[in-house]
């Protein structure tokens, strides 16, 4: 099958609602599995806090208020983050290999699951709402590598939204508001607007949604290397396939090896690994031009005034959170630089990337002047590829017949090359 017909194929059947997805035509078992976090105490929305690990509380709340006279941008902005239950209790994808056997006298179909040799958590961009570019991209990975592939959703991000952040009349309304409130906002639409308006107002929550993403991802991965993991064997290798923002989010999980559960893990970036500093955000498909000033003056420019401010914030980004310090060093090139690229040089088997030529929200450059270091010494295998066709960051495979024979070589192309280096 081409990735057309493949993506096709994937997208008329997936779904999160049934425990069991068969799709024999394609050899793929799809399982949804529930999870809960244990992390989302986290988010701002709490009434108090305590970091249990060192038995420290901190006097700090956060005033989640607007100050705007907006209702529907109100309500995507003053929501308390710890208490929406779509980020709590949510379902993940695991795509495993099965085995069609038809009996010829019966005419009888037998599904038999195959035996995998590892997984791989596949992790997303900043700003999806639904998988359906990413089905085909796990289908190709588990064919091309035998592994389970588990489609994990970042905090905020997917099925862990709240409806109303889905709901295009809604969105519309607010940012038909943000536009009156702020005349010169670029990149601005209905598509970005949830992300945009709540990073503008509170880029807090970039780290508190993303150490929560983390956690959730370590508590995934406890799962299985404590036995407890109902379709995962205990001892399973466990691999990342890691796309954009959660490149970002990979790097900092292989970096810190949380109860060196990952030693011997493999990282593939695919248009990903630069520090956050190094990529350019603004689109109408991940964030405007206010919501991308507001970050980057929070987490570049200001972010150790903010620390004096913030007595927990200065916690978790010290020595005594590894991944808050990790995190910290993935924010600004040359900052940090050489505790960065001393750690990608202990890992430079583990990683490899590929970047797209024309991408402009993650250029090539940028991502092996951060793999391969300043003297670019680092021996992280970065490979650049070009497609023969009109792409960009967000679309690299456009599902379109017109394109369908081009899309179709480049995308065995990427995933060949991803195959080799997480077997």
């Amino acid at each position: 099958m081409t990735y057309l017909e493949i993506y096709n194929v994937l997208k008329s059947k997936f779904n999160l609602t049934d425990d069991k997805i068969d799709i024999p035509e394609l050899g793929t078992r799809v399982i949804n599995l529930p999870f809960e976090s244990f992390n989302h105490t986290l988010l701002p929305g709490e009434e108090s806090y305590q970091c249990n690990e060192h038995n420290t509380k901190f006097d700090i709340t956060y005033d989640l208020s607007s100050k705007v006279n907006a209702p529907h941008l109100n309500e995507i902005i003053e929501r308390s983050d710890s208490k929406i239950k779509e980020n709590v209790n949510f379902k993940y994808s695991i795509f495993t290999p099965i085995e069609i056997k038809k009996n010829k006298k019966t005419e009888k179909i037998k599904i038999k699951k195959i035996k995998t040799n590892g997984v791989i958590i596949l992790l997303h961009g900043l700003n999806e709402k639904d998988w359906n570019k990413y089905l085909p991209w796990a289908y190709k990975l588990m064919e091309s590598t035998g592994k389970q592939v588990i489609l994990f959703p970042i905090a905020f991000h997917m099925n862990r939204t709240p409806v109303k952040w889905t709901d295009p009349r809604f969105l519309r309304l607010a940012n038909k508001e943000r536009k009156v409130i702020f005349p010169k906002v670029a990149n601005s639409s209905f598509a970005n607007i949830a992300l945009s308006a709540r990073l503008q107002f509170h880029p807090q929550r970039f780290l508190w949604s993303g150490l929560q993403s983390f956690h959730d991802v370590m508590q995934l991965i406890h799962e299985i290397r404590s036995g407890l993991h109902p379709q995962i064997k205990k001892k399973t290798s466990i691999d990342f396939f890691a796309y954009s923002i959660g490149s970002f989010l990979a790097n900092i999980i292989l970096m810190t090896n949380s109860y060196n559960y990952l030693s011997k893990s493999r990282l593939f970036h695919f248009c990903g690994g630069p520090t956050l500093n190094r990529m350019n955000a603004a689109s109408k498909y991940i964030m405007d031009s206010e919501a991308n000033i507001s970050v980057y003056s929070f987490y570049i420019e200001r972010l150790e005034e903010e620390l004096k401010k913030d007595e927990r914030l200065k916690h978790y980004f010290s020595n005594l959170h590894p991944v808050g310090n990790y995190f910290k060093s993935m924010l600004e090139f040359h900052k940090m630089q050489e505790f960065r690229e001393k750690r990608f040089k202990e890992l430079n088997k583990n990683i490899c990337a590929l970047a797209l030529k024309k991408d402009y929200v993650v250029p090539p450059s940028e991502v092996i002047n951060t793999l391969k270091g300043s003297d670019q010494k680092i021996p992280i295998k970065v490979k650049i590829m070009d497609f023969n066709y009109k792409y960009d960051h967000v679309i690299p495979f456009p599902p379109t017949k017109k394109l369908e024979k081009e899309v179709d070589k480049s995308f065995n192309r990427v995933f060949r090359y991803a195959a080799k280096h997480l077997k």
